[in-house]
């Protein structure tokens, strides 16, 4: 943590109160290297984010109330004997209905600065990992390696968005017509191969690398959003939906549900590390994303995802980071298509994450590598907020665990890179090896009626 300014341990307290009011100047200096000012903290209201005051008003109340609740006691005790004395006690029970009505004022006073002070809080990012590049953007980010070599084509490359309707196994326009733009209707041999995907991913993270398979709700609380952070800063992201007054979103991702499956538990150690695989639709409004990605399955509000999750000790949270990230290549290598690893920079990555790798898949209908999983390590930001905490030896003080996720892989995504890199002269796609026990044995996909 040298690196970002912050003294050691500091990371584990970034949402701690004390902490971000005794640590100001690393606080400026951890968010400048994310790209973002104190300014972007405003409350939910738009104030300013000035903890420190805030801070300072929330100490001067509480002194105050604590000078007047000793002068209740105080006053309480002398009403009590000039009761017994049969003195009169009308003024210091006047005095006292003063007393109580202003701790009462500055209670509720107290209660709106920390709702404030949380608002504000909530709003700050993790702390990049002393590993992290450091930078503003993707342009600081670093590969780390690649696997695979581009596939060569002695014929006019084409891109999903001709090639799966051209085949009558993509129809956009249809889904438009149904639901708006950004949806995809898969049909015939594309939903056979969007299942046969699904299928494969699970049955490689279940039988072969450890997770346990869990289908979650796909509708979710707004506490259930808070502890895995897309909530209250993304809110704008997703889609919500009630019924009566109950308000529930659906899903962005496995995630949310997976990790809050622990929400407010204390786990035994001899548990951990717990690793959780689920196949789910993800639902995002893409908000502020207009014009970008618009063709093709890249950037939909609908798609589906099979997710990792790990929930684990912070000694041991780096290195599960590294086997989760193989565990997510390995899908690739046995697609049989290439990728990148690339390493996300202090500010590139995810508001939850304090190290994050992108793996990056060739697309050759857009002569260019593009995001297909990102696997972070969120260290115990989500911990923290979730309340999930362990015990490392039987009555040990309980710890903060750290989590981690990532996609392993975006279907939608990896559907694109299967027929984009397995595409043949005459718009056949050959289907990988690894897929057609789940095809049917189907080695062809060619046009259909």
């Amino acid at each position: 943590m040298a690196a970002l300014g912050y003294p050691p341990g500091a990371e584990k307290k970034v949402l701690d109160r004390k902490f971000v009011v005794e640590n100001k100047n690393a606080l400026i200096d951890m968010l400048a290297r994310r790209g973002m000012k104190i300014e972007d903290l405003g409350g939910t209201a738009g104030e300013p984010a000035d903890v420190w005051s805030l801070d300072a008003e929330r100490r001067a109340d509480l002194k105050q109330c604590e000078d007047l609740r000793h002068r209740q006691k105080v006053c309480g005790e002398e009403i009590a004997r000039r009761g017994r004395a049969k003195q009169d006690v009308s003024t210091l029970k006047s005095e006292m209905k003063g007393v109580s009505d202003e701790i009462k004022r500055l209670d509720t006073r107290l209660q709106e600065i920390d709702r404030r002070l949380r608002d504000i809080l909530m709003l700050i990012p993790n702390v990049p990992d002393a590993s992290v590049p450091v930078g503003p953007d993707a342009s600081a980010n670093r590969e780390v390696r690649r696997h695979g070599d581009l596939p060569r084509f002695d014929f006019e490359i084409r891109a999903h968005w001709d090639l799966g309707p051209d085949l009558g196994i993509l129809d956009f326009e249809r889904a438009a017509k149904i639901s708006g733009a950004r949806f995809a209707v898969a049909l015939g041999a594309g939903a056979r191969l969007e299942r046969a995907l699904i299928h494969f991913m699970l049955d490689l993270q279940t039988r072969e690398r450890g997770y346990r398979e869990v289908v979650p709700p796909y509708l979710v609380t707004r506490a259930a959003l808070e502890g895995t952070g897309q909530l209250p800063k993304f809110e704008t992201d997703l889609f919500k939906t009630a019924a009566g007054e109950r308000e529930l979103f659906l899903i962005p991702t496995a995630e949310v549900p997976l990790t809050n499956l622990h929400r407010d538990e204390i786990l035994a150690a001899d548990s951990l590390p717990l690793r959780y695989v689920a196949m789910t639709p993800c639902f995002r409004s893409e908000a502020g994303s207009y014009g970008k990605d618009v063709r093709g399955l890249i950037r939909q509000h609908q798609f589906h995802k099979v997710e990792l999750v790990k929930i684990t000790t912070p000694e041991s949270s780096m290195d599960e980071l590294e086997r989760m990230v193989e565990d997510a290549e390995e899908v690739l290598r046995r697609l049989e298509i290439p990728y990148r690893v690339v390493v996300l920079s202090s500010g590139d990555m995810g508001f939850q994450a304090a190290k994050t790798y992108d793996i990056e898949v060739w697309l050759p209908g857009q002569n260019d590598y593009r995001e297909i999983s990102s696997c972070s390590n969120c260290a115990d930001f989500q911990a923290r907020r979730a309340n999930i905490r362990y015990r490392p030896d039987p009555g040990a003080k309980p710890r903060f665990v750290h989590t981690l996720n990532g996609s392993g892989l975006a279907v939608g995504r990896a559907f694109i890179a299967v027929i984009e890199n397995h595409q043949q002269a005459d718009g056949s796609i050959v289907v990988p090896d690894a897929l057609r026990p789940y095809m049917d044995g189907q080695g062809v996909i060619k046009k259909e009626s």
